[in-house]
């Protein structure tokens, strides 16, 4: 029996291999729509390991197992096991996530490879905003305002950047002050993007073209009026904004309605568990605009709220793009599995 390798891939590699090219990762997603949409996938719902850590019901801390199959010219079957600590930075000083992506040869099973999954996870998220708003956002868009300034609002605005290069200044809002500084001071550098602090969530909501909220919190932050005619409000974590805030937007988008039912932990889900939200509410899923079943903005005056829940297939796309990448240049370590199996 022949002996089975896989490549090992640290983040620094993984970051050789392209992993911070937001362009590639968009394009990545929007592909990985595509075949979601024409059916070209297999997608089982998250699995989903929760902690009630502050005895308030809260499952605050999980890990998520994400297994997909994306075919076309990915063709390639993976799965991302990712931890999510929101503690983690302020009292261990480990990051908030941690993962790793394993791909397996869809026609042997055999693993190909183990990546840091962590970077990949935060560019794909990042990537999916950006793919919408290349949909549903005005192309002339001037300004972006982000709450939450963690490590998913960078990869979102690294994103925005690319779906809208018209994009003139950004506000960023975190309940930590010395968070929102540091994170206006290192992507001004980063983006070439004037990035200022908002003093409170009201007033950067109030400025916005675009909107993104990638927070913990588990009371809504987005108000019911403040949302200005005709901007984009992509919705990325939990439960962050008041139903009447999805009530009165033209148009709702998801990427997968069936995953974000599942998941049953962002604002939308909740909504549609008290009744206030049916099927039929729903405009579309991101598949169906880009792979052009449904138009996506149609004036500059609607308001459009979007939902992505996250999906596998995303992250199988980009982590194949960044093994094939490190294969042409030969990065990372080749670790042995079995030479002369005995128990298999």
């Amino acid at each position: 029996m022949s002996t089975v390798e896989f490549l090992y891939l640290s983040q620094e590699e993984v970051i050789i291999a392209g992993g911070l090219d937001m362009a590639a990762a968009m394009a990545d997603v929007e592909a990985a729509l595509q075949l979601h949409h024409a059916g070209d996938d297999l997608l089982p719902p998250k699995a989903v390991l929760g902690w009630d850590q502050g005895g308030r019901g809260l499952r605050e801390d999980h890990i998520n197992a994400m297994p997909a199959y994306l075919g076309g010219d990915y063709n390639m079957a993976g799965l991302k096991w990712i931890a999510s600590f929101p503690a983690n930075p302020h009292q261990r000083n480990l990051p908030r996530a941690s993962a790793l992506i394993i791909l397996n040869d869809p026609d042997t099973g055999v693993p190909l490879a183990v990546m840091d999954g962590a970077l990949i996870s935060a560019m794909r998220t990042g990537a999916v905003t950006g793919v919408a708003a290349q949909y549903l956002a005005r192309p002339n868009s001037r300004c972006a305002s982000l709450i939450g300034a963690g490590v998913q609002s960078r990869t979102q605005l690294m994103a925005l950047c690319v779906a809208l290069p018209r994009l003139q200044e950004a506000f960023i809002y975190d309940i930590r002050r010395s968070r929102s500084d540091t994170f206006a001071q290192e992507m001004a550098d980063l983006l070439d993007l004037p990035v200022r602090v908002a003093d409170d969530a009201e007033t950067l909501v109030r400025k916005a073209d675009v909107l993104v909220t990638a927070t913990t919190t588990s009371e809504p932050i987005v108000r019911h009026g403040w949302l200005r005619e005709g901007s984009f409000y992509a919705h990325v974590s939990g439960y962050e904004c008041e139903f009447a805030v999805i009530a009165v937007a033209d148009k709702v988008v998801v990427d997968d309605w069936e995953q974000v039912k599942h998941r049953a932990a962002q604002t939308i889900a909740y909504m549609h568990q008290a009744g206030e939200f049916d099927d039929d509410d729903l405009y579309a899923e991101l598949g169906d605009i880009v792979a052009g079943d449904k138009p996506g903005r149609e004036s500059d005056s609607e308001l459009i709220f979007f939902n992505p829940v996250g999906l596998g297939t995303e992250d199988v796309a980009v982590a194949t793009r960044i093994y094939r990448a490190a294969q042409e240049r030969d990065l990372g370590q080749t670790l042995t599995l079995w030479e002369s199996p005995h128990w298999v």
